[in-house]
């Protein structure tokens, strides 16, 4: 017998096929004009040989071991059953409080756990632990924590970052000009938080381009833009795409192309920055002659490329990874002040915005309506780290640090609890993260599958997957409101996130505030009334909840006229104030300047990184490693399904080079290399890449980190998880966001036997 049930992932809605209980196909979302390819690795992932069968606990900790500092991931794991896995986290919950505290239990769990809104297993878990007595929580996220940071200093809001951002169809309509800083790649448009109909991102380039706009890739990397796009290709020395703007800017002052009124009347603290351009504060000036220097991009490109945005109408766009780098403020900053310059700002399709090409819906017109989404509970402990400082919390209890205008302190954290992220996949320094890692008194894991985080915990609590429970996909940046309904039968004891939650808030006297009362089929009717409400408000008339669920669907329609960024505020800048200090578009902040920062002054400065190709230390380490976002699988999820398992040489993670470098190494295309720098090393597979600037390589993050050594932090990585490379500092004292893309290497070929790949098989399980 063969069933078809509507449901969805981040990466796109679709219909399950599910014959005799196992799925076996899935079929896209009607009318979705580019599915994702990962729709295929969905069977293989629900029923990979990785699932966890029941809770599970590690040997050590099981006999006692609470000490700290002790290396996991070597060790083997004991089945126990449920209700005594619930004893164990409730009693540890409570010891761990009582005699430290409740700052003392880290309840991060950053990730993309699921596109349900209700069985979200961070907002489960933090629901818990706030009813609980509270938790130390995390700030900003990996994706944009610099930019997110900076923004609302500039332009008095995240809007420009997470959206809405300029509409793709005012760019086609009215853009002459598109500059890509990191390109415009369509595989981030196949994923949203909270699931997708429609994948739309690439078709909208392909308008552009048929419609005249000039694309222009400004990146290392020309597969960042599609061949269907015709763009053209500035290839750019990674991390110097601040110096390039500053050469363009430059230029606009000293040929009198700035637009002069438009930055004394909507702007703040511009005769700063331009006379940091012109070399009136530091005795040089930024020339295109010395972007050059730094970018690799002729003078003379740069000179005409900034007479023709000052003569077209122009829409300057930013990838998030731009300011995941050293200085990361840096770019997104004088992004906004070259735009200002331009004067376009506020102009249907022109200025600037950043992120339309980092997921799906940025740019895409959509009523402003809230998604559905599961409340949190008030967390009683006013405590929380900027994301991506986790190791650097867990090597120094108490220790200050600067965020954002505040000296802070961090807590001392005993106990680690996890759901629905994996941190051995997206933070950095990996190897120094799991020397932290093994500082801690007790790690709990709530995972569905034994990857790298769930084999280097105390507690693994198996969880249901999305096709085994009931839960609603919706997204702020989707047009769609999604039925995910169950298509499966839970895999042996696995439990939704819920359900064992409630159990354990019953265990430490909290229950009612944790469910308030209602079961899951009670809360997924609560969550779409209430957004069905929120959208009647909003002039939207949504269907009731058994007709939506009948459907499968709710489409949104569009608005006929989205609004143009800042347009309000260009037309008046005295009535419509921004929410800056000023009330303007801050070029020069007083705040920022205020608070000190030597590594983010009060207006963008050019900072030459310790690790890219034009410092010292790329003498010693000579290629640039740019970390990607995998094509193959979202961030690690999916990693051992087909499509992710059949994209790998010889069991390892690509690594594109181009193939001079190759060759100047004595590597030929399919070799296995050793990748390495200080801070680690992996395995990988070669593939050559004539499309990269010379002395860059570019491999994708996600790939499961497997150790040659299980439990010695340090070890090889086997398997290619790049994040054993990567190195750890935050972007600066404002933003605290990660570095990743600043990362130097060195690559040989790899001559003994292979080692063999083990993470994608369960652990040892003690007799």
């Amino acid at each position: 017998m063969t069933e078809l049930t509507p449901h969805a992932a981040h990466w796109g809605a679709f219909t399950a096929v599910v014959t005799d209980g196992r799925l076996v196909g899935v079929r896209p979302f009607p009318g979705d004009p580019n599915p994702p390819a990962l729709l295929a690795s969905i069977p293989d992932a629900v029923h990979a040989p990785t699932r966890i069968d029941r809770p599970h606990v590690r040997r050590g900790w099981l006999d006692g071991d609470r000490g700290g500092g002790t290396p996991r991931g070597g060790e083997a794991f004991v089945p126990v059953a449920w209700e005594d896995a619930i004893r164990l986290v409730a009693d540890e919950v409570a010891r761990v409080r009582a005699e430290h505290g409740p700052a003392s239990i880290f309840g991060g769990s950053y990730g993309w756990s699921s596109a349900g809104r209700f069985h979200h297993a961070r907002t489960q878990l933090q629901r818990l632990l706030s009813a609980a007595g509270g938790y130390t929580g995390q700030l900003t996220n990996y994706s944009y924590a610099a930019g997110m940071t900076l923004m609302p200093h500039v332009v008095g809001t995240n809007d420009v970052i997470a959206g809405p951002v300029v509409e793709w169809r005012d760019i086609v309509a009215h853009a002459r000009l598109m500059l890509c800083f990191g390109g415009i790649l369509p595989r981030n448009g196949q994923i949203t938080a909270g699931g997708a109909g429609r994948h739309e991102m690439a078709g909208w380039v392909e308008r552009a381009a048929r419609a005249g706009v000039r694309l222009v890739n400004i990146s290392p990397v020309r597969g960042d833009m599609p061949d269907s796009a015709s763009a053209e290709w500035l290839p750019i020395r990674p991390g110097t795409d601040t110096a390039l703007m500053l050469g363009m800017a430059h230029v606009l002052f000293a040929e009198g192309l700035a637009d002069r009124a438009f930055l004394a009347r909507c702007t703040t603290g511009w005769e700063r920055v331009r006379d940091y351009v012109l070399g009136a504060v530091d005795g040089v000036a930024k020339t295109p002659v010395w972007a050059a220097a730094e970018t690799g991009i002729p003078a003379e490109r740069i000179v005409a490329l900034a007479r023709d945005c000052a003569t077209q109408p122009t829409i300057m766009t930013a990838a998030w990874s731009l300011q995941r780098a050293e200085r990361g403020e840096q770019p997104f900053w004088m992004l906004v002040a070259l735009a200002a310059m331009l004067g376009q700002i506020g102009r249907p399709g022109c200025g600037f915005g950043f992120g339309h090409a980092s997921m799906n819906g940025m740019g895409i017109a959509r009523a402003e309506l809230p998604s559905v989404s599961l409340p949190g509970l008030p967390n009683p402990v006013q405590s929380w780290i900027p994301v991506a400082r986790l190791t650097e919390m867990l090597e120094r209890p108490g220790g200050e640090y600067d965020y954002n205008g505040r000296r802070l302190a961090y807590p001392d954290a005993r106990l680690v609890w996890w759901a629905g992220g994996n941190p051995l996949h997206h933070h950095q320094d990996l190897n120094r993260l799991l020397r932290a890692w093994a500082r801690l008194e007790t790690i709990i894991v709530s995972e569905p599958w034994w990857n790298s985080l769930a084999r280097h915990a105390d507690i693994v609590l198996p969880a249901t997957t999305t096709l085994e429970r009931d839960d609603i996909g919706s997204a702020a940046r989707d047009r769609f409101v999604l039925a995910m309904k169950r298509a499966l039968p839970r895999y042996a004891q696995a439990r939704d996130e819920f359900d064992y939650m409630a159990d354990i808030a019953d265990a430490l006297g909290v229950r009612e505030r944790f469910t308030q009362q209602r079961d899951a089929a009670t809360w997924l009717r609560v969550l779409y009334g209430r957004s069905r409400d929120a959208a009647l408000r909003g002039g939207v008339d949504m269907p009731d909840f058994d007709a939506f669920w009948q459907a499968g669907a709710v489409e949104i329609p569009p608005p006929e006229r989205g609004a143009v960024p800042f347009a309000a505020f260009v037309r008046d800048p005295e009535a419509v104030k921004l929410n800056t200090p000023s009330g303007r578009i801050e070029l020069y902040s007083e705040t920022i300047a205020g608070f000190g920062y030597d590594d983010c002054p009060g207006h963008p400065v050019w900072f030459a990184p310790r690790e890219y190709l034009g410092g010292a230390l790329a003498e010693q380490y000579p290629l640039h490693l740019l970390t990607s976002q995998p094509a193959t699988r979202l961030h690690s999820q999916l990693d051992q399904a087909r499509v992710s398992l059949e994209s790998k040489v010889r069991g390892r993670e690509p690594i594109r080079l181009h193939p001079d470098d190759a060759a100047a190494r004595g590597i030929a295309e399919g070799d296995v290399v050793r990748v390495f720098n200080d801070r680690g090393a992996c395995l990988a597979g070669v593939r050559l890449d004539d499309g990269l600037l010379r002395g860059v390589a570019v491999m994708s993050t996600g790939a499961w980190l497997d150790p040659e050594q299980p439990g010695v932090p340090g070890s090889l990585c086997v398997h290619g998880n790049v994040n054993v490379l990567t190195q750890d500092v935050g972007t600066s004292r404002l933003g605290q966001g990660p570095s990743a893309q600043s990362c130097l290497v060195q690559v040989a070929r790899w001559e003994g036997t292979l080692p063999e790949i083990t993470v994608h098989r369960p652990p040892e399980l003690a007799a």
